[in-house]
């Protein structure tokens, strides 16, 4: 049995409770010195990554038997400084940073709580983009940037949310060599910034509404940081609307949540519950706040975007005005939503398992890898041709795919590597492969060989079919394998003791709730847990509040989060 080991280099930024004082003395002194493990990520994976990728690599063809026999030696001389991926049950938080830094998503900044974003990290931010862009634009929202410096005077200008965001601003207080006049915030949300420049820019009812985003970074000084769920600095898209209306406000503010959970739903394949948050939830500065919750591997929940409906709080803060059609001066209606890098945080941790990272094909930055074997060297040109045949057809049918061609590591390696990539198809294709016209393709869903089919023709438009048809299976699969592990895991109560009870074994609670916020703070301070939203669906029929037994208008649902 192979002994879990962590790489210490994201261990080592974002640190875990149970990591001893001195440890993370040792560790952060690494990090100054920019420590680094003697090998990439990439060139420490077992051939025998885990017995579930072993048991995948099949046994049927000569040629595949032969193969692995030819590169074991060399595996099993690699072996010993292999590093494989912590149990998901064994430490949550070690398998989760294990994943980050085998698949090669993220490596660790100079500064304590930064993560860099590698390329294949990147890559699912792009799918990321690319999807809500459209969508965006579809809405009738342009593209713009803001100044990521911002006078700390307009902080200052609405109460809660200077109130709000003060533990978390990072401040410049000199440039050029010189004290500034006026200390400047770096960026922890734009709204402040949006409103000052919306003020010159709206004057009446004409220029109404007017609907903008920006794709930025943002920086908060969080304490505890865990890469791409919490750090100091994070990309995201920040949307900002001003309205003539109330009711024009509120129903941008929800149309927003919908394409968040529509996006969630249908290309991050993770089943959040969309709803509103508690007044002691909402956004500083906002009236409501709208959002969608997701539960985790671990069963915590995670905010995954947010949508607020500001009211007229920050045009009121800095005398947003338009001339309405009589004549008359009104302040503005306003929303902001957004989505961060949190939700490739949430992508990990709702679908990846003990292999590694396992991806949705929508977002997938490969959506099918495609390994040629071959053992000897009059073997090669054919498998070879084959396979950039196959690549091909699939790229010209709008498919992601990867030849993976390189000689200096086995088949058997390779399987493994791309399965913790989390690729959600891989093909294989041999000599008998290449003398039959077919290719054998595997899933990444489905381990070993239930996952796997054989004789698949090469026939483009019988292979375009299959792979697309499949794609679709394994996308329809991931969500309904994480909706039903989100169902089995909420309970519904009826009373507090029944709500600590589900929350001290990791469930959600959702019961009838008309509490009040130091209610709602007491269930915190008890239980660890909050109320992560008051979800928009809600059961029919008489409900009472499971603190004060008075009548309650909706159910809540309670969980500890991230």
């Amino acid at each position: 049995m192979a002994v879990a080991s962590r790489l210490p280099s994201l261990t080592s930024l974002f640190t875990s409770p149970s990591i001893s004082r001195r440890s993370t003395a040792v560790l952060l002194h690494r990090s100054r010195h920019n420590f680094r493990p003697p090998s990439p990520p990439s060139q420490l994976l077992a051939a025998g990554f885990s017995a579930q990728s072993a048991a995948s690599s099949p046994p049927e063809t000569e040629d595949r038997v032969n193969n692995r026999k030819s590169g074991a030696s060399q595996e099993r001389v690699n072996q010993d400084r292999d590093q494989v991926i912590t149990p998901r049950s064994q430490d949550f938080n070690a398998w989760y940073l294990d994943i980050i830094a085998n698949a090669e998503l993220a490596d660790y900044g100079p500064v304590r709580g930064t993560m860099v974003i590698r390329p294949y990290g990147y890559a699912i931010w792009e799918a990321i983009q690319d999807y809500l862009n459209v969508k965006f634009k579809e809405t009738g929202h342009s593209n713009m940037y803001f100044p990521q410096f911002i006078p700390y005077s307009f902080i200052e200008k609405e109460a809660s949310h200077v109130e709000g965001f003060s533990p978390e601003l990072a401040l410049v207080t000199v440039g050029g060599g010189k004290e500034l006049e006026e200390k400047l915030v770096v960026r922890p949300t734009s709204e402040t910034i949006v409103n000052h420049m919306f003020t010159q820019w709206i004057h009446s009812h004409r220029d109404l509404p007017l609907m903008v985003n920006q794709w930025a970074n943002v920086t908060r000084w969080e304490m505890r940081t865990k890469p791409f769920v919490r750090t100091l600095e994070f990309l995201w898209q920040e949307g900002h609307t001003a309205h003539a209306t109330p009711e024009e406000a509120e129903k941008e503010a929800m149309q927003m949540i919908e394409i968040y959970t529509k996006f969630a739903y249908e290309q991050a394949a993770i089943p959040v519950i969309p709803g509103r948050k508690s007044k002691v939830e909402t956004f500083a500065g906002a009236s409501k706040t709208y959002t969608i919750e997701a539960m985790m591997g671990d069963r915590k929940a995670l905010q995954a975007g947010t949508s607020h409906n500001l009211g007229q709080n920050f045009s009121r803060a800095f005398g947003t005005q338009f001339t309405d059609e009589n004549g008359q001066r009104q302040h503005v209606w306003q929303t902001s939503w957004a989505v961060s890098t949190r939700f490739i945080g949430g992508i990990i941790m709702t679908h990846g398992d003990d292999t590694g990272l396992m991806l949705p094909p929508k977002i997938a930055p490969i959506q099918v890898v495609i390994v040629p074997i071959w053992k000897k060297a009059d073997e090669k040109t054919s498998v070879l041709n084959a396979a950039l045949s196959v690549k091909e057809v699939l790229q010209k049918s709008g498919i992601k795919v990867k030849l993976d061609d390189s000689e200096q590591r086995t088949p058997g390696w390779k399987f493994n590597f791309w399965e913790m990539k989390g690729i959600p198809m891989r093909i294989e294709i041999g000599p008998r492969d290449v003398s039959s016209g077919s290719v054998v393709i595997s899933r990444r869903d489905i381990p070993g060989k239930q996952g796997k089919v054989f004789g698949i023709s090469m026939e483009p438009s019988i292979l375009e079919a299959y792979v697309k048809d499949k794609l679709d299976e394994i996308q329809s699969a991931l969500l309904g394998r994480a909706t039903a592990f989100r169902d089995s895991n909420i309970v519904d109560v009826n009373s507090y003791d029944e709500l600590k009870e589900a929350i001290s074994i990791g469930k959600w609670a959702r019961g009838p709730w008309s509490a009040s916020d130091a209610d709602e703070l007491r269930v915190k301070e008890e239980t660890g847990a909050t109320i992560r939203c008051f979800p928009f669906e809600q059961p029919e029929g008489i409900k009472t509040c499971l603190m004060t037994g008075n009548p309650a208008d909706e159910v809540a649902i309670f969980a500890k989060s991230y």
